[in-house]
């Protein structure tokens, strides 16, 4: 479908909004925090090769790794949610309605509790418990019809097991608790460009995915009988499309934890800016969701300096006024 030339000139300019947006987050990111870099400092570092000063030092191995995070968490996570959200025509959907969250949980409290002086297996096993739980998930729809109303079922059930587990896990070894606490939690510390290198290899792959199918996401969301009138196999597209977007919250949570409101937020902050056509919406959300992540995460580090607020914590301040506004808006919105 061609768009008109006010639409594409609309959607230019929100890009290059949101890049200028992006560029501005980042180089805050990159310089603020309990020892102020200037800017100036900042670009020597990142383009010199110099890390002689303390400053230098900090911009290059402390803070140029957890901007490359923020920004890669994200933009994962925010297509994951617009995806997730179209595919099950449900606004309150994000990649843990999958099970995503509940399955990297559980991989995480198991190496903690098996593995206490490992915490280096933790992201691993994050990923492998968020890619189990998510096809495990679509397995049971698949099987059952892969409708709408059968995923989320799954998916809640699936869930909720996974819960129970967790919590026996934490009860029979007290030990894992304090080590999954600060994954549950969420956070953005301690990151390096190696710990980063395969969580964006396969965020990378991910994203090429989502871009590649947004055609047939738009010809999802129109419907199941619309997609098969057209030709579509709806339920194996639907369960692709959920695959990829588990892929890539898989990805995100093996670095930075349980991060949440992410993918519920920012697609519905995307979507009244950029319209519902996935290949506007899927870059939008890539770029909203990682300037949001960076604002949230520089914010967390300046709140309470020189103390560090872990980024989940200040992402659930934001996203659960957000949530509340969202279901009284829907209320309102059945009952005029």
């Amino acid at each position: 479908m061609k768009s008109s030339p006010k639409y594409s000139t609309h959607r230019a300019r929100l890009f290059a909004l949101l890049a200028a947006m992006l560029a501005a987050a980042a180089a805050l990111s990159l310089a603020l925090g309990p020892v102020g870099v200037p800017l100036g400092e900042v670009l020597r570092a990142l383009f010199s090769g110099d890390d002689a000063s303390a400053a230098a030092r900090i911009v290059v191995y402390a803070r140029a790794p957890r901007t490359a995070g923020c920004i890669l968490a994200g933009a994962s996570l925010a297509v994951a949610g617009a995806i997730t959200q179209s595919v099950l025509a449900n606004p309150l959907a994000s990649p843990g309605t999958v099970g995503v969250n509940a399955g990297a949980g559980l991989a995480a409290a198991i190496c903690c509790a098996i593995a206490p002086d490992s915490l280096a297996l933790v992201p691993a096993a994050a990923f492998a418990g968020a890619m189990a739980a998510a096809l495990l998930v679509l397995f049971i729809a698949e099987r059952t019809g892969a409708s709408r109303i059968t995923l989320v079922l799954a998916g809640v059930a699936v869930s909720n097991i996974l819960a129970a587990l967790v919590d026996a896990v934490v009860t029979f070894a007290p030990d894992a608790l304090n080590a999954y606490a600060d994954f549950r939690i969420g956070s953005l510390e301690s990151l390096s460009m190696e710990r980063l290198a395969w969580p964006a290899a396969a965020a990378a792959v991910g994203l090429a995915a989502a871009f590649s199918l947004t055609n047939e996401l738009d010809v999802l969301s129109l419907g199941g009988e619309t997609a098969r009138g057209l030709g579509m196999d709806a339920g194996r597209m639907r369960v692709l499309l959920l695959a990829v977007a588990a892929a890539l919250a898989g990805a995100t949570v093996s670095f930075a934890g349980l991060l949440g409101f992410v993918g519920l937020v920012t697609p519905h902050i995307m979507r009244r800016f950029s319209g519902g056509e996935a290949r506007a919406l899927l870059p939008a959300c890539a770029l909203g969701g990682a300037v949001l992540l960076l604002v949230c995460d520089t914010a967390s580090r300046l709140v309470f300096a020189p103390y560090e607020l872990p980024v989940g914590i200040t992402l659930s301040l934001i996203g659960g006024p957000f949530f509340i506004w969202l279901l009284l808006r829907q209320r309102r919105g059945r009952t005029a």
